[in-house]
């Protein structure tokens, strides 16, 4: 590392205006780099919660890595990293942790040891191992993809009760553990291009699954393996729950037939029970795709920018002046939240009536060549010249109000500066109506006069934290009023509302089906004031 007088320009700018948020990337950086090491000044900014180096030769995450206490995202992808220091145990605040696309071969033990952990991301290294994983429970997020991996990892543990995605896609793994079934969240398993030959039973007991990947592997049942090429999840499972040995003993199965008179009057009770639940529930009403519901097509340029995308339509809104504040406010509160101040997510909004009909696409544009009218603005600009009215509006209000932070849409300009292509979504007549992380188009801007809402998340590392962020702004949102109240039987006559949500496709450039949200197993809530009714 250079020395604490010779301070890179970046890292100066960051501490003057005492920011939270350094990305260093590119070859102007890994030149500096690979001359004199990372510049020592980084470990002195204590407020940093987000760091990203990427893109550089960097090898070696100095041990002061653990003086960043403060951290809450690190992402360090694309670059020649051979090993982590032990220290990183120190970032008890870190949430994210992005380590792909480097050169590990180990990692220190004391990666057990982050309570905050939510998503791990080691695809594409050279790994063989990773540390036992029952510390750190809030994990929701694993992508161990292309390594060495010739065993399960260390994950299969009860306690990690939010646990819903596991990449393991390019591995050499020989055996699927029985385990596997106390994953109680699991919802996507990735495990093509493996060596497995036995699938255990118990994989048909993890209740949650709904996408699970099986592809390229040498299973010794003929029959499974044309299934796992052939069919869905669900027709995968029902044939591994008759089929494929269990490997421990289920006493639940045991006496299954003598129960099945008690099950047949359970459900019968069950049945009206939850009858009587649903008449005092919000309702979600899940609507399947039609003609003219817009279809989002993903083009090659974004996969390598911002590559992940899901979208809906909310029908037949009731806003008035006061939920529409709020409406805002919640917005601006899963920002904040869920989605880590944008650096996670970003959820955006539009009047689907202002939206051309027909197909949308998400693609990747440079900077120069992207142009949009932003929100709260009466013209045209290209992305490059927006970014640096934003950059002299941001230094003008600081000054005026003598802080030393960015506030609104401002504080999010480093999420793209110096980025060669801005991720963007184009309408029918290739108008941008969006710029995430940034801002919408003012073309479709939400008003208290929408009728129908088109919404899109948008991230750059997980397809299943897009879809657990809109599952909780709907859940939120059928709260606010913004539909047609209804009564319910109780005296106090408290106010239920009924929400319409019209399913949106992203498919690729060819028109094949990757995804729709919400499909009928993704949307999940177990919030009993609200019940989501499928078409």
């Amino acid at each position: 590392m250079n020395s604490s007088t010779d301070i890179w320009s970046e890292v100066d700018q960051v501490k003057r205006e005492k920011r939270h948020e350094l990305v260093l990337s590119g070859a102007e950086i890994s030149k500096k780099i690979g001359a004199c090491g990372l510049d020592n000044n980084i470990f002195s900014l204590d407020n940093l919660n987000f760091l990203n180096i990427n893109q550089t030769c960097l090898k070696i995450v100095p041990d002061e890595i653990g003086m960043l206490e403060n951290l809450t995202t690190l992402v360090l992808h694309s670059n020649a990293i051979s090993t982590l220091p032990k220290t990183i145990s120190n970032l008890k605040k870190l949430k994210v942790l992005d380590c792909s696309r480097n050169a590990l071969d180990s990692l220190p033990q004391e990666l057990s040891l982050l309570p905050q952990l939510t998503t791990i991301n080691f695809g594409s290294n050279l790994l063989s191992e990773i540390p036992c994983q029952l510390q750190n429970t809030k994990l929701i997020s694993i992508d161990l993809s292309n390594n060495k991996f010739q065993a399960f990892p260390d994950v299969c543990y009860a306690e990690l009760i939010h646990l819903m995605e596991i990449n393991l896609k390019g591995n050499e793994i020989k055996e699927l553990p029985s385990s596997i079934s106390v994953l109680s969240s699991l919802k996507h398993l990735n495990l093509s291009d493996n060596c497995i030959s036995v699938v255990p039973g118990e994989l048909a007991h993890c209740q949650k699954l709904k996408e699970l990947n099986l592809k390229g592997n040498n299973l010794s049942d003929k029959r499974l393996y044309k299934l796992v090429d052939q069919c869905k999840t669900k027709q995968v499972l029902d044939y591994v729950r008759q089929h494929c040995p269990t490997m421990t003993v289920n006493s639940s199965n045991d006496g299954k037939g003598t129960k099945k008179g008690k099950r047949t009057q359970k459900n019968s009770e069950s049945d009206i029970t939850k009858q009587t639940i649903d008449s005092l529930t919000h309702k979600l009403r899940i609507l399947r795709t039609t003609d003219s519901s817009p279809v989002i097509k993903i083009l090659d340029p974004v996969k390598s920018v911002r590559p992940h995308i899901i979208a809906c339509v909310v029908r037949n809104l009731t806003f008035n002046e006061d939920n529409f504040k709020t409406f805002i406010r919640l917005q601006t509160k899963l920002h904040e939240g869920i989605c880590e101040k944008r650096n996670l997510a970003t959820l955006a909004t539009h009047d689907l009536d202002l939206i051309p009909p027909g197909d949308l696409t998400y693609t990747a544009i440079p900077p120069k060549q992207l142009k949009l009218q932003p929100l709260g603005r009466n013209k045209l600009y290209t992305a490059a010249n927006l970014f640096e009215q934003l950059k002299t509006e941001a230094d003008n209000l600081r000054r005026e109000k003598k802080r030393n932070v960015y506030s609104g849409i401002h504080k999010y300009l480093y999420l793209i500066e110096g980025k060669p292509q801005f991720p963007c979504l184009l309408d029918s007549s290739n108008q941008v109506i969006s710029l995430p992380p940034i801002t919408n188009s003012d073309i479709t801007k939400m008003s208290v006069n929408t009728k129908n809402m088109f919404v899109e998340v948008t991230n750059g590392t997980s397809q299943q934290t897009c879809r657990h962020i809109m599952d909780t702004f709907l859940k939120e949102l059928v709260t606010l009023g913004i539909s047609s109240p209804q009564c319910n039987d109780s005296e106090e006559k408290t106010l239920l509302y009924d929400l319409q949500i019209e399913q949106v496709k992203v498919v690729d450039v060819d028109g094949n089906l990757k995804h729709v949200y919400p499909s009928r197993n993704d949307f999940n809530t177990d919030d009993k004031s609200v019940t989501v009714i499928r078409d």
